[in-house]
């Protein structure tokens, strides 16, 4: 099925008169290292635009200022134990502590946190204990390559966000190969491991294993770091305003598309930018509305 503005028009979370922010969730971002200090912003700022009601960047303790001077005051933060400039295996039970007192209730993992080995351990040991739907994406993703497994054994509802190498590196199955047959490797790993699968890329598939939906948004300008991160934002901020994973799925990759339409269509494919993007998100969404 394809995804048009009516159909996303339709599952667009309404907002009621008599609601404050604990309504719309408080979505936790787990994201960033001293490489790729973007992402953590990035990934922030999605989520922030796409109307969650609350949003914190829990970060490793040694990129606190690098990050908070140029992050939007409405970002909360938390600092991790740090270890080698990301966050250390010693960050777990402190992190499931905090979504526990917070009542978070959406998360977004592993923008940019790097594939350094105490970060591996980190990354096993958090999402298999957490229980709070998640979405995965990028260094998230990364870090359990080599324990694919780790997936059927989480206890939360998961949406998983890779690229074709990405997948690629899940799977086994070669990029060439992912191409050729986008929708039903998306979807055969989707129902193997019990997740929502966003496989990125032109006409980014959506499944769950068994509905397949095909975005209509997007444009070779958006093929640049950081687009992603803005999405896996998106997406898990949409999941605390809905309680339907794959609703939040199908509205993430949209709204993040038209938002990439709108920014090429002033800055061109070649010169806009993921933040161009982001400053877009108000426009995309009163276009559905």
């Amino acid at each position: 099925m394809e995804l048009t503005v009516d159909y996303i028009k339709n599952i667009l979370p309404k907002r009621s008169l008599d609601t404050h922010k604990g309504n719309f969730g408080h979505t936790l971002i787990v994201a960033g290292s001293k490489q790729f200090t973007g992402a953590a912003i990035l990934c922030s700022l999605g989520c922030l635009r796409s109307g969650s009601g609350l949003t914190t960047l829990a970060i490793s303790e040694s990129l606190y200022i690098p990050i908070t001077k140029r992050l939007q005051p409405e970002i909360i933060t938390i600092t991790l134990p740090d270890k080698n400039g990301s966050i250390s295996e010693k960050a777990t039970k402190i992190l499931l502590d905090y979504i526990i007192d917070r009542k978070i209730t959406s998360i977004a993992f592993g923008c940019g946190i790097s594939q350094e080995p105490n970060t591996k351990i980190f990354t096993e040991r958090f999402l298999t204990k957490n229980k709070i739907p998640v979405v995965i994406d990028a260094d998230g993703l990364n870090n359990i390559q080599k324990n694919v497994k780790i997936l059927k054994k989480l206890k939360s509802k998961k949406i998983i966000t890779p690229h074709p190498a990405e997948l690629s590196r899940l799977t086994g199955v070669s990029i060439s190969d992912i191409q050729k047959k986008r929708e039903e490797t998306a979807s055969e790993f989707a129902k193997k491991n019990k997740l929502i699968c966003v496989l990125k890329g032109y006409e980014t598939i959506i499944t769950d294993g068994d509905k397949i939906y095909i975005n209509t948004t997007g444009n070779p300008g958006m093929a640049v770091a950081g687009s992603g991160d803005v999405l896996t934002g998106m997406i898990a901020g949409f999941i605390g305003q809905t309680e339907n994973l794959m609703d939040a799925a199908c509205l993430g990759v949209f709204l993040h598309g038209l938002a990439g339409d709108l920014a090429a269509k002033e800055k061109t494919q070649i010169s806009m930018l993921p933040t161009d993007l982001i400053e877009r998100i108000p426009a995309a969404v009163k276009i559905v509305l």
